[in-house]
């Protein structure tokens, strides 16, 4: 049990999801006291022998408490051990970790009686509660039904996981782009242009905009001028004037864009200096078929890369992916089923559609490959795009991120609206959080596309239901 200390620190009691979302969230809380309950550790342990996808983040998060933990006694473990040095960075902790051994709990101690193993973590936070009052303690879980279950059995403080959420409401997160009021020239006090070739870069003030990044694409309500932030200093910006109907004649595979969002992800898709496009927004809005088609433009067209690689993540009954026959891009199938009815989409007014999607599969070198077996790759010169990228975490994401190698770009597409994971919100998703991440890199590009187009039903359900 943790140390007595004054009301100035907090004990926080952390629940397995917390430990598998991020393996040492246990070094997150500064000067205040941690404690991991004996059922997470069995439940760590369980994990960590499983074929999921988490079981890495399981062993990890056990070998990084075992690292702190070996030399204590039963006695220190029980009573604390300083974390202090631990961590890196401003993030170096000071206060203690410390096991608690809930299955001796008394039965006088146990609000839930039942054996579950959140009413067992919810027991160990109320009898920590009662025992160290005044002291606060904070029960920290991603799981919504399990904070409810403790805020109604009488745990004053229960709280989510907010140490990498790095926006606090989901309206707050980067579009990739900023629309002026009126004119984009009335807005401009000063400006100086100089041409590159066939291309016209302004210089304008950096006040004209609060917080602009790179990459981040300028428009105005006039629909004249459309550009993007190319390179900014502390006062200038350099913006790339794309002009708005220049934009929107951009093609890929025979697809236009609809409307100015579809031709600004179009521009970001089929340009090779951006390593890493993210496409977020509404389910109908064209995410995966402008993906496909600037996809294919690139690989057949124009031979800038030698294949394509299509993934994503599988429900959690697939993740082993095993129970389906065939090869891996055969079990795939099933959950790839948006980028097959893309390519029908694409060749649609083919005479023998069938038969050219088979061929442009294979010239294309397509490639079906489950999220689950890219750690330990070396992907190359290849397109990856990586859909519904919602339910993925940070540390997922990075794992599919790193496996790019030396001319590969990443497309990731997702809609936050549509998050399947038990533990992940829009806030928290790893979408987000790339999207925060990288909108200050060169290499990479956001867009929010906000426009439904696949039909009018789907766009009065996506408004109205």
């Amino acid at each position: 049990m943790p140390r007595k200390k004054s009301t100035d620190t907090k004990i926080y009691v952390l629940d397995t999801n917390i430990l598998l979302h991020e393996p040492l969230a246990f070094l997150s809380f500064k000067e205040h006291d941690v404690v991991v309950p004996m059922t997470v550790l069995e439940e760590l342990d369980y994990i960590k022998d499983s074929k999921k996808d988490v079981a890495r983040d399981a062993r990890v998060s056990i070998r990084s408490m075992e690292d702190l933990l070996h030399d204590a006694t039963p006695e220190d473990m029980l009573a604390g051990v300083s974390m202090e040095g631990m961590g890196a960075g401003d993030n170096k902790p000071s206060g203690s970790l410390s096991i608690f051994a809930d299955l001796n709990m008394a039965e006088s101690q146990q609000i839930f009686t039942s054996n579950e193993n959140d009413n067992r973590i919810i027991n160990v936070a109320l009898h920590l509660q009662k025992t160290y009052a005044p002291q606060q303690v904070v029960l920290v879980t991603k799981d919504l039904n399990m904070r409810l279950k403790a805020k109604g059995a009488g745990l004053a403080h229960v709280e989510d996981y907010r140490t990498d959420q790095l926006i606090s409401d989901i309206k707050y997160l980067s579009k990739g782009y900023h629309q002026f009021e009126g004119n984009f020239w009335e807005q401009v006090k000063s400006v100086e242009s100089r041409s590159e070739g066939r291309d016209t870069i302004h210089t304008i003030p950096r006040t004209v905009m609060a917080d602009p990044y790179i990459n981040e694409y300028l428009l105005d309500e006039s629909k004249q001028f459309a550009g993007i932030v190319e390179a900014m200093t502390s006062d200038t910006l350099e913006v790339l004037d794309l002009g708005y109907e220049r934009l929107m004649s951009r093609h890929a595979w025979g697809i236009s864009p609809k409307n100015i969002g579809q031709a600004m992800a179009l521009h970001s898709l089929l340009d090779p200096h951006i390593d890493l496009v993210i496409l977020t927004g509404p389910a109908g809005s064209g995410k995966t078929l402008l993906a496909l088609a600037a996809a294919l433009e690139m690989v057949v067209e124009k031979n800038m890369y030698d294949k394509i690689i299509v993934t994503r993540s599988t429900p959690e009954i697939a993740e082993s992916i095993g129970f389906l026959p065939g090869t891996e891009e055969e079990k795939m199938a099933p959950w790839l089923a948006a980028i097959t009815d893309s390519l029908e989409v694409l060749h649609k007014h083919d005479e023998n559609a069938k038969s050219s999607m088979n061929y442009i599969m294979e010239k294309a070198n397509i490639q079906f490959k489950s999220v689950n077996f890219m750690r330990g790759r070396s992907i190359q010169n290849s397109i990856v795009i990586l859909d519904e990228s919602q339910n993925l975490t940070a540390a997922q994401l990075k794992t599919i991120i790193t496996r790019c190698g030396e001319g590969t770009k990443l497309i990731c597409s997702g809609n936050l609206a549509q998050i399947d994971s038990n533990y992940l919100s829009a806030v928290t998703s790893g979408l987000t959080y790339l999207v925060e991440r990288f909108k200050n890199f060169s290499g990479s590009a956001t867009i929010n596309l906000d426009g439904v187009v696949r039909s009018r039903l789907a766009e009065f359900a996506e408004q109205e239901l």
